[in-house]
């Protein structure tokens, strides 16, 4: 079966930014801002995202470019014959399956509180009341469900239609109106009387606050969170590098990616900050910001239901983006391995993403008396741990490790690859920061992960 390409240069960079765009970017980015002191920490992170993000998704897009195969298939296009590295392939699938057994449930939350915040729902209520909103949403199961599986249909649906006509369409538009909304967005919170003050929270960096904070401990956030934010280590960005020519050199690519990626978290502060200080709401209230604080806000604001279901469609159509990348990487994988045209891996996963899903969806109400993690958690915080803390740091470890040791598949031929094509190059004397600093950077955001150091 011939290998499906993708049509411009322009879908290739949007859909791999839609893998990395997600609710990483435009909730976890902002609320962690706030609790590590605003400027100082956007500077650390800007710094990891350059040395450990754009390294990491050259390496994985030259993996896929290489192989033209699916994450659970490259492996055995460019390893040495007798060598193990291809069953990592088998985790980074699995990855993928663990990534949306919540990412679904969360992106129907977005949906959900457009639902809502257009409906008219949050109008004129107290501020205990619209918390209370989050509360009965999360416990009504027929409403968790229900969102959820609307994300996994329209998910499924998309990719169906193939991934030109589908997936690259779709992206494509998703991620321009999401681009359009958020300037929108942005500019009015920037004007909102009182708002300069969050403005300069966020983007004066002050390293007073920092030092007060824990220079150890900011520096750590953003290390994680820069990592993080790109979805790398279950080669959800290594497929799309399997879907494009040799026109373009690497690194290029992946900075185009990271600036997008980027461009999307910041701009996310500019519509929460200046609305946080112009209403006198903390800046630091951690991950109800987005479901409890910014209602609140809405709230206040003349033509708040316009402004808050416009920022609902905006949060959705980040989440949904990465959730069509993260379905297609499984499809991809799956018709690489059972030989399957699309359909058909579109209608099983269909029903198997749908199943694998409920134990989040219900850990929140029937299933609410499990608590993996000690008491209070829920399948979510266990599912994301898996995920963040283990297998995207590993996998992250594992992919630099077998394109820049002669173990694997080597510094020369990843080179080789990274480099076709016009744009920035990978430089020879980056080669001994990437073989030897790179992974000991990774291992640290591990075990940091795990508490181990």
């Amino acid at each position: 079966m011939e290998r499906e390409h993708l049509g411009s240069r322009l879908g290739f960079i949007l859909l791999s930014a839609g893998c990395a765009i997600g609710i990483g970017n435009v909730w976890k980015f902002p609320y962690m801002v706030g609790q590590y002191g605003g400027g100082a920490f956007v500077l650390c992170y800007l710094f990891f995202l350059i040395i450990l993000g754009m390294p990491v998704m050259t390496i994985e897009f030259a993996l896929g470019r290489a192989s033209q195969k699916s994450p659970v298939k490259l492996y055995q296009a460019l390893e040495k014959p007798g060598h193990k590295w291809h069953l990592h392939g088998y985790i980074a699938m699995a990855g993928n399956y663990m990534l949306m057994m919540f990412y679904t449930t969360v992106a129907g939350w977005m949906l959900h509180y457009f639902v809502y915040m257009a409906g008219g729902t949050f109008e004129g209520i107290e501020t205990d009341a619209v918390a209370g909103v989050f509360g009965s949403m999360l416990s009504n199961p027929t409403g968790m469900v229900g969102f959820m599986i609307i994300v996994v249909v329209l998910g499924f649906g998309v990719c169906s239609i193939g991934l030109q006509k589908g997936l690259e369409k779709v992206t494509k538009f998703m991620m321009l109106a999401l681009l359009a909304i958020m300037v929108v967005l942005a500019i009015n919170s920037s004007l909102l009387e009182g708002g300069t003050e969050g403005l300069a929270f966020y983007l004066k960096p002050d390293f007073s606050r920092m030092a007060e904070i824990g220079i150890g401990n900011v520096m750590q956030g953003a290390m994680t969170q820069a990592f993080f934010t790109l979805s790398l280590g279950i080669g959800a960005i290594a497929i799309f590098g399997s879907y494009i020519g040799k026109e373009r050199a690497l690194l290029g690519e992946a900075i185009h990616v990271g600036v997008l990626d980027t461009f999307v978290a910041i701009v996310s502060g500019l519509i929460i900050f200046p609305a946080c200080f112009a209403y006198g709401v903390s800046p630091d209230s951690g991950p109800g910001l987005i479901f409890i604080t910014l209602p609140n806000i809405f709230n206040h604001m003349s033509l708040g239901r316009f402004w808050g279901s416009l920022f609902f469609v905006f949060m959705f159509f980040a989440a949904f983006s990465t959730v069509l990348a993260v379905f297609e990487n499984i499809l991809s994988c799956c018709m690489d391995l059972f030989g399957w045209n699309r359909k058909k891996a579109c209608a099983i996963n269909l029903v198997l993403m749908i199943a694998l899903s409920l134990p989040c969806a219900l850990g929140f109400n029937v299933l609410s008396g499990i608590q993996p993690m000690g008491a209070g958690s829920t399948f979510l915080d266990l599912e994301d741990f898996i995920v963040s803390n283990l297998l995207l740091p590993i996998g992250s470890l594992i992919y630099v490790i077998f394109a820049t040791s002669r173990y694997g598949w080597g510094w020369d031929n990843f080179v080789a690859e990274a480099n076709q094509g016009k744009g920035l190059k990978v430089a020879s004397w980056m080669r001994f920061y990437m073989t030897f600093i790179l992974p000991l950077i990774i291992l640290a955001i591990f075990l940091l992960g795990i508490n181990f150091i």
